[in-house]
């Protein structure tokens, strides 16, 4: 609500550590981001009968929409596809959407519960303890076999001198972070909930992407 940010990534002066100096020095990370995220603020319509409140959460709710979760519908969909598995999200009919967009907050956090609208709405269909059970968050792994896999596969990529990331990003950084299964980096790198492992991940999808279209950088 404070942030006047996106609320998944507040992280700026962390993610500016990651860049090569010479990059660094050049590029206001803080200024585009807040230029994107006031761009997209443009196009909320706040509703004269909105209070500060409830305004500065609908701003919040068109950003989920918009930002995050297009990142989840579409790994959704690719891993889904990938693997021959049909994926339905009826919460996503965009007339739902549009309907559930203009119901006051206080509605929709229904006795100051995350889905209390929806919780409500099901009582006489579900059980009580699955109704009201606290809300499970999108999964990650944790497994030990998945960070070292990742760890490996950056490592490798480090070791090359070719690798793009090599020279756009802080090498000593990136080292410490492999080093440290990711503590080095002390924030989420997306939302809450994705720490060390993720963003050794994130890292290598990064030099995986430069190495294959292999863009012209300018600055």
């Amino acid at each position: 609500m404070e942030s006047k940010t996106f609320p998944w990534s507040i992280a700026v002066s962390e993610r500016q550590k990651l860049l090569n100096e010479d990059f660094a020095s050049k590029i206001d990370l803080k200024s585009y981001i807040d230029y994107r995220y006031n761009e997209s603020l443009q196009e909320v319509e706040i509703l004269d009968t909105d209070s500060t409140e409830t305004a500065e959460k609908r701003k919040i709710f068109h950003l989920n929409l918009n930002w995050f979760m297009q990142t989840l519908l579409d790994r959704t969909d690719k891993m889904a596809m990938y693997n021959g598995v049909e994926v339905r999200v009826p919460f996503c009919d965009y007339e739902l959407v549009e309907y559930v967009w203009n119901i006051p907050w206080e509605m929709k956090a229904y006795n100051g519960r995350e889905k209390g609208l929806l919780r409500l709405i099901m009582e006489d269909y579900l059980p009580e303890e699955i109704v009201y059970r606290k809300k499970s968050p999108y999964p990650k792994t944790y497994n030990p076999t998945y960070l070292s896999a990742v760890k490996e596969m950056l490592t490798n990529i480090m070791k090359k001198s070719s690798s793009p990331i090599n020279y756009l990003l802080n090498r000593d950084f990136i080292l410490n972070i492999i080093e440290t299964d990711g503590k080095a980096f002390t924030r989420p790198w997306f939302g809450q909930l994705m720490t060390g492992p993720q963003l050794i991940a994130y890292l290598c999808q990064l030099n995986m992407w430069l190495e294959k279209y292999n863009p012209r950088i300018e600055i």
